[in-house]
């Protein structure tokens, strides 16, 4: 019987094999990963330094803000570090770690996105009441209620993951530490994980998918038929459609990857790009930079840097 012995590290071979495309693809991800840095971090210091977007929409945007630029660090660091290496090896408790963040700042991001979508139904189609149910206290209880339940969310993975025995092989087939990837290696059985993986992951994205969904189709069907103008439906349409594009952009390729069975690796690699790479980045320019309240705090803001620096 051959000796079998606890992996102590594993080895991700990163998004491809090929080292000269590898090094091509440094730059484009660098920039990827800093104007994600340079966008949500301009949207959430103007919501928390200008006093007239401390408001329900805003506070929940900060939060996205904040959830992005943390999401797109668990990812992109060891991402844009892969592309230089040969062989990135990365410690047992160390890939755990990242898997924790990783489905914890995810599953916070699905949930936050049904909340905001909420908060919008709330604030276009009883208006009336608006104050009333997405009160200061409301709000807080909603983010405190979508960043617990994302922790203890990923804690049950973590733990669940860091139960398994892994014997080797060693070699992780993806850039970064992801559940399935890692279930892949594991010696003993994964039958519950997997099973978690796929009813409760899948149940997260697609209970909030279709929570949001349902929002924008009541708000668009209800200012379908407030404005009378085809120009005022048009922009109003065109705004819930941005939203619902990056919406579908995160929750699809999620639950195409947690719910579906794959054989491709490959696939799945390119799917966790696009909703740990590429949504981080349009959030802001989606749900903020198109905002004229945004823009013009954000010229305020720029505007004093300058007279500042010149006195």
């Amino acid at each position: 019987m051959e000796n079998q012995t606890v992996v102590q590290e594993f080895i991700l071979l990163g998004l491809t094999n090929d080292h000269e495309l590898q090094h091509a693809l440094f730059i484009p991800f660098l920039l990827l990963y800093m104007a994600c840095l340079l966008g949500n971090g301009a949207i959430l210091t103007v919501v928390v330094t200008e006093p007239k977007l401390h408001t329900p929409m805003y506070f929940f945007l900060g939060n996205l803000s904040c959830l992005d630029i943390c999401y797109s660090t668990v990812t992109m660091p060891t991402m844009l570090s892969g592309f230089l290496v040969e062989h990135q090896t990365i410690s047992f408790t160390g890939c755990l770690t990242q898997l924790h963040f990783f489905h914890f700042l995810g599953s916070c991001e699905a949930i936050l996105l049904g909340v905001m979508a909420y908060d919008r139904y709330v604030a276009i189609c009883n208006p009336l009441r608006y104050s009333t149910i997405m009160s200061k206290w409301a709000c807080l209880r909603l983010a405190v209620a979508t960043w617990t339940d994302g922790f203890f969310y990923a804690l049950m993975h973590t733990v669940l993951t860091s139960q398994l025995w892994f014997c080797g092989p060693n070699r992780v087939l993806h850039f970064m530490c992801d559940i399935k990837p890692i279930l892949k290696l594991a010696c003993s059985s994964t039958a519950l994980n997997l099973i978690l993986v796929n009813v409760v992951t899948g149940g997260i994205a697609l209970t909030a998918f279709i929570c949001t969904l349902l929002s924008y189709v009541y708000i668009i069907s209800f200012l379908f038929f407030k404005f009378q103008t085809w120009q005022s439906r048009w922009k109003a349409f065109s705004t819930c459609a941005s939203h619902l594009i990056v919406v579908a952009l995160l929750y699809i390729p999620a639950l195409s990857n947690y719910m579906l069975a794959s054989d491709s690796p490959e696939r799945e690699m390119i799917i966790t790009v696009v909703y740990s790479a590429v949504i981080p980045v349009l959030n802001p320019l989606i749900y903020s930079m198109r905002n004229q309240e945004v823009k013009a705090c954000l010229r305020k803001i720029v505007s004093t840097k300058l007279l500042c620096g010149r006195t």
